[in-house]
């Protein structure tokens, strides 16, 4: 028997890792930021910005810092094994400090 399929719902609940906020640079933008913010996202990079002729357009990302960690993590998991894997398990950082 297969496992059923998150509901919509469910899935819309479910905080993404990454968000990019973009618009025009005005208090509803300000308004947007700030509440994922308050959800636990941080500012991931410098905002940026630019005008289309009549309004500054922004942009601004975020992230949840678990997603930080864990793919912090998976780096570090990654660069174990190819170290592993090249050198050996036992010659793998010899000589490191």
């Amino acid at each position: 028997m297969t496992a059923a399929a998150p509901s919509a719902a469910a899935a819309a609940e479910e905080k993404l890792a990454y968000r990019l906020f973009t618009g025009a640079d005005d208090r509803a933008f300000c308004e947007r930021v700030s509440a994922a913010l308050a959800e636990g996202y941080v500012l991931h990079g410098s905002p940026s910005a630019t005008f289309n002729g009549s309004t500054v357009i922004v942009a601004q990302a975020l992230v949840l810092p678990a997603a930080i960690a864990s793919a912090d993590a998976a780096v570090a998991n990654a660069v174990d094994e190819l170290d592993g894997e090249e050198f050996g398990a036992d010659e793998a950082f010899e000589g490191h400090a």
